[in-house]
């Protein structure tokens, strides 16, 4: 089915749902449960509203209710008490390919979107054993997007803040979004302060559209906020899917002054996070989204409203201005690397009305299970979806239940190119296992990651059949999603033995 056939046969799906909606039984989110205050009454028939916060290269650890011993983070850790915190969500290995996973619901591998947005632009070449396989630049305009789905569902779409998927027809109001401040073709400002576009070379790919004048000392996260809130405002009472994507914590590394040194107050030996300038960055980035959830209070619109916070990958460990950017610890690795330090993400959702408080939820889950949890929280049954979204399941089930088992068999992971801290690989994990393969020399490693979370143990030779296996998982899904390899370098040259 193309793009197009595939958004017609939505809309009419969905119109055919909307009728038969009229006189159902049970609303999804029940207004009231034991023990629970009644959530105010949405007007008839109104779907809830959806927030998605997207932070862009914050770790697994990088939040205070997930261990941190540095950040300061009680907007993000009250919104885990008031709803589920998963502590096996994961992403993938970089920014692009999560933000295009999660709109299309398919996997990065499926859409040849494994690389940013400029990596894919590039020419392959160099002295590496392997050049990286043809990629996709831009989100494809026939590609039907979670935006899409909603807005065709009755809601506000808008779109605030980093984008990275392409301009023009794969910009945010190509996408299904009808209103979009902040997001382009590019995937970073030149600095968080006032005019964002810093010096003069960085202007033509490096500036943040739709934000007016402003004023000297703004800082971006809380501009972005400033009119994420001014949207839902003018939203009035329709109901609204926010799809605000913070800049925070990407390079480059910027904290506001008085919080910078608010930290360094704070740095002593055996901590596991010494950035303080980072984080400053974690600080803002969590009054910011404190702001909205106040906002959605102060509108009498929390307890109809799903809220869901997500890292677009894991946290960046390299170095910044001769600095360790941040330390994913337990876990290995960080940003790019298919270990757990790259891959797994923090993630917490709220549901609207009532629902379970302060619960943890413990089932793998990833980014592209957004798509049908937001559709089925509209109100958008499975069956109007039709083929869209192959590559997630809804969470729902977790946020009744956070004890559920979702039944899926594995979840899959491909980065086909290099980065600071990995070679070309792949991954694969079922259950508690876990196998990476690794492209240049095909090595297999292996981990039990229930009882070696920090992957430092390999049993690939210990145990030959579960390698075997868990391989044949790997290699059969990478054919089913055409997922692409990349190949021998003939200019590469021998590496010192």
């Amino acid at each position: 089915m193309s793009g197009t056939d595939r958004r017609g046969f939505l809309k009419a799906a969905l119109a055919a749902a909307a009728g038969a909606a009229v006189g159902r039984g049970a609303p999804l989110w029940p207004a009231t449960s034991a023990g629970a205050e009644a959530a105010p009454a949405a007007p008839a028939g109104r779907p809830p509203n959806i927030v998605f916060l997207l932070a862009d290269d914050v770790g697994w650890t990088d939040l205070g209710c997930y261990g941190s011993d540095l950040h300061e983070t009680p907007n993000l850790d009250r919104l885990a008490g008031e709803g589920v915190r998963f502590t096996q969500a994961y992403a993938m290995s970089v920014c692009s390919p999560t933000r295009a996973a999660i709109l299309t619901g398919k996997h990065a591998a499926r859409l040849h979107m494994t690389i940013w947005r400029e990596g894919a632009l590039q020419p392959p070449g160099g002295n590496r054993p392997l050049l990286a396989p043809p990629c996709v630049a831009n989100l494809p305009r026939e590609e039907t997007t979670v935006a899409e789905v909603l807005k065709d569902a009755g809601y506000v779409t808008l779109h605030v803040g980093k984008w990275h998927l392409g301009d023009g027809d794969s910009s945010p109001e190509t996408h299904g979004f009808d209103v979009n401040v902040g997001g382009t073709h590019w995937g970073a400002p030149d600095t968080f302060f006032h005019p964002f576009s810093g010096s003069k070379r960085y202007r033509e790919f490096r500036y943040v559209p739709g934000l007016g004048l402003g004023k000297p000392g703004e800082y971006l996260t809380d501009r972005l906020t400033d009119e994420a809130l001014r949207l839902v405002d003018e939203a009035g009472d329709r109901p609204f899917f926010l799809n605000l994507w913070f800049h925070n914590a990407h390079t480059p590394i910027e904290g506001k002054p008085d919080l910078v040194e608010r930290y360094r107050q704070k740095l002593r030996p055996g901590l596991r996070h010494q950035n303080a300038e980072y984080a400053a960055m974690i600080h803002t980035l969590d009054e910011n989204v404190g702001r909205v959830l106040r906002h959605l209070e102060e509108r009498g619109a929390a307890d109809r409203t799903l809220v869901v916070f997500l890292s677009d990958n894991g946290g960046y460990i390299n170095m910044y201005q001769k600095r360790t950017v941040t330390d994913n610890t337990p876990l290995r690795s960080g940003k790019a690397s298919l270990y757990e330090g790259g891959i797994r993400v923090p993630l917490i959702i709220r549901r609207p009305g009532a629902g379970p408080r302060g619960a943890v939820c413990d089932e793998p889950v990833v980014c592209m299970d957004l798509f049908r949890t937001f559709a089925e929280v509209a109100g958008v049954p499975a069956s109007a979806l039709g083929d869209a979204a192959p590559d997630g399941l809804s969470l729902v089930p977790l946020l009744k239940d956070p004890a559920a088992r979702l039944g899926r068999e594995a979840l899959f992971f491909h980065y086909p190119h290099y980065y600071a801290t990995t070679s070309p690989v792949g991954a694969v994990r079922a259950g508690d296992w876990k196998l990476l393969e690794y492209f240049e020399d095909g090595h297999l490693e292996m981990y039990n990651l229930e009882d070696d979370l920090g992957e430092t143990t390999d049993l690939a030779a210990r145990m030959p059949e579960k390698a075997r296996q868990l391989h044949g998982l790997l290699v059969d899904w990478r054919k089913r999603v055409g997922a692409l390899a990349p190949t021998r370098n003939p200019d590469a040259k021998p590496r010192p033995s």
